[in-house]
């Protein structure tokens, strides 16, 4: 069934209101979200950027670059519209988050918190769903958990799903570790003078 481009498109802006709504609801549930975003917000914390739609953004555009480099036969008409949804997508969750964020859900009881964390990911669901079946364009975290999929691993969605997983745990936990380093006393200090004499 033909659906036009206008129509994929209301979906496309759909989508992308109720995918940020979801991941700011995770974020200021402070309860769990979705691993990309978890990684997103850790670097955010990690390195007091204070601009969580800039990480979101720059984390994107990684992903983006690493994409290009393995697929070389990807247009550059392709990375060009995964920056145009990149960009409303990060904005949006920074200013979905900051609105959340001033009503303290932080600091709600533990089950409404849980109640609305669960509500954020099923907006995650419903957003990514939504904006897959517009089918213009994909968020460049869908699109390398796509080509890992088909490039390299025949087709299976699980192996791909596990990897696409782990590189998103390794943005997060090499900014944890970073972050760590650079703030944690220095265990051995020496003192020239003292090896002098």
């Amino acid at each position: 069934m033909y659906i036009d481009f206008r129509k994929r498109f209301m979906f496309l802006v759909l989508s992308l209101l109720i995918n940020a709504t979801g991941h700011a609801l995770t974020i200021s549930t402070n309860l769990g979200s979705a691993v990309w975003t978890a990684s997103a917000v850790n670097i955010n914390n990690c390195f007091s950027i204070n601009s969580l739609s800039l990480v979101i953004f720059l984390e994107g555009l990684a992903i983006n670059c690493l994409v290009s480099l393995i697929d070389k036969k990807r247009k550059i008409s392709k990375f060009l519209l995964d920056l145009l949804f990149i960009t409303p997508f990060s904005i949006l969750v920074q200013y979905f988050t900051n609105y959340l964020e001033g009503l303290n859900l932080q600091h709600q009881l533990l089950l409404i918190r849980i109640v609305l964390d669960i509500l954020g990911i099923v907006f995650i669901s419903l957003g990514t769903s939504l904006y897959q079946r517009a089918n213009i364009v994909l968020h460049s975290n869908d699109d390398f958990m796509q080509t890992i999929r088909f490039m390299f691993l025949h087709g299976d969605a699980t192996k791909a799903q596990i990897i696409h997983f782990l590189v998103s745990l390794i943005f997060g936990r090499e900014a944890s570790g970073f972050n760590h380093w650079r703030n944690s006393p220095r265990l051995v200090k020496v003192d020239s003078r003292r090896l002098l004499s």
